[in-house]
């Protein structure tokens, strides 16, 4: 698979990859998703369910510890299982959780300075906002598949790598957003419509349906979107790197 693959792709090419991998491995993807997402999707219906946050403060500082937490083990693991598969070597999703579980405290401080870094110049400046997030967007991949590299290392990385295909990854954000987000939040709201009441057992509350969909749909599409920012890493470290033939020096025996 990696002999196909490992060669420059265009946008296209690295969506199309992406979804190969994503629907090859999805009851991988999916269980990694179900493991990391559950508990904190059920932690929210249960505060919608019981009053709201107000009314829940205690749990709902539980749910966005969890909720950090879980996730960023869940970024490393897609991380993980996707970047193996890309490079022909399958790996389990138990195996990718254990070897993402070390990650999680550069992975929360990565997150944390790309959030203050991207929304700062979103903020104050909405184009150098753009630029930033489509220069730092590889931050995660970076730090996931370099080892020892630490969080401001990962965004330097990204910056790095980014250096020149920019607008390549203003089109993968943009499609990304379009593919993802925007049929999550259109469907989570037509859930809401199409289902506001219950058969007999009193009224449902549109908010707590919408917010069911909503995130089930997350833990299916999630995976997706790392999947298309590991192919564009590996896409950006062949185009500048020659990282496809290192890949083949590596696998060639020694005479």
């Amino acid at each position: 698979m990696a002999s196909t693959i490992l060669r420059p792709l265009s946008v296209g090419e690295i969506l199309d990859v992406s979804f190969t991998l994503y629907r090859r491995h999805f009851a991988t993807l999916g269980t990694v998703a179900v493991l990391c997402s559950g508990l904190p999707v059920l932690l929210s219906l249960y505060i919608e369910a019981s009053g709201g946050v107000l009314q829940n403060l205690p749990l709902t500082l539980v749910y966005y510890m969890a909720f950090t937490v879980l996730s960023s083990i869940a970024t490393a693991a897609t991380v993980f299982v996707v970047s193996e598969s890309y490079l022909g070597r399958p790996l389990p999703a138990l195996a990718a959780l254990r070897r993402a579980t070390p990650l999680i405290g550069r992975l929360i401080v990565c997150s944390l300075l790309l959030a203050i870094v991207v929304g700062f110049g979103l903020v104050l400046f909405l184009i150098p906002g753009i630029v930033l997030l489509c220069g730092l967007v590889l931050a995660f991949p970076s730090l996931v598949l370099e080892p020892g590299i630490s969080p401001t290392s990962a965004l330097s990385r990204s910056w790095s790598l980014t250096r020149g295909s920019r607008w390549r990854m203003l089109g993968l954000v943009v499609t990304l957003v379009i593919l993802l987000y925007v049929p999550i939040v259109a469907i989570g709201a037509m859930a809401a419509m199409v289902l506001p009441t219950g058969g007999g057992g009193g009224p449902l509350n549109p908010g707590l349906v919408a917010l069911a969909v909503v995130g089930v749909m997350q833990m299916l599409l999630y995976p997706l979107l790392y999947c298309v920012l590991t192919v564009a890493y590996y896409d950006l470290r062949v185009r500048k790197e020659g990282f496809d033939l290192e890949v083949l020096a590596s696998t060639l025996q020694p005479a």
